[in-house]
């Protein structure tokens, strides 16, 4: 059976992209590490992992079920996460409607038989990976982005490294 390594995120569209890197810019070069190519930032939702590709049709029907309110989501801060060793463009905030959404996901998935990580949802983009200790970086000014639909995304392993692909019905 064939399956496709999978997740529900945000995905920002080129607009978006332009401005985060504008407000990031400055702070994000002074990071030792690999910067992550901007066609891959996202804002993950639910990590779904490997899932059989004969039932992706059937998971986009039902997450289509699921009611989006739409909402703004700021970043201030680009924070070092020591484990994976990244830095994180970080949102200080989740909006109720963002959270809800988080939810609702987690709850259809378990339909599916995925189980997420128990763990508090926390907003962010990977900018840098392979990062090494930076102390947090308050962006000069906040980075503002307004959400109204999700995606499911396909994360493609190559030999330049992993890129995400959205799935699309």
């Amino acid at each position: 059976m064939s399956s496709k390594r999978i997740f529900f995120a945000l995905w920002p569209d080129n607009r978006q992209r332009d401005r985060l890197r504008d407000v990031i810019n400055s702070v994000a070069k002074t990071v030792e590490g690999k910067m992550v190519d901007r066609r891959n930032w996202h804002i993950t939702l639910a990590f779904i992992g490997d899932f059989p590709e004969s039932q992706i049709a059937t998971l986009q029907a039902r997450a289509a079920q699921i009611k989006f309110e739409p909402f703004r989501l700021g970043f201030d801060r680009l924070d070092y996460w020591a484990r994976p060793k990244v830095a994180c463009l970080i949102a200080p905030t989740i909006p109720v409607e963002l959270q809800a959404l988080v939810t609702s996901l987690n709850e259809m998935l378990l339909e599916f038989e995925v189980t997420t990580k128990d763990r508090t949802y926390r907003p962010h983009i990977t900018v840098v990976q392979n990062a090494r200790s930076f102390t947090t970086e308050r962006l000069a000014q906040r980075a503002i982005t307004e959400w109204s639909g999700m995606e499911l995304v396909e994360s493609i392993s190559g030999p330049g490294g992993i890129t995400y692909s959205p799935l699309k019905q």
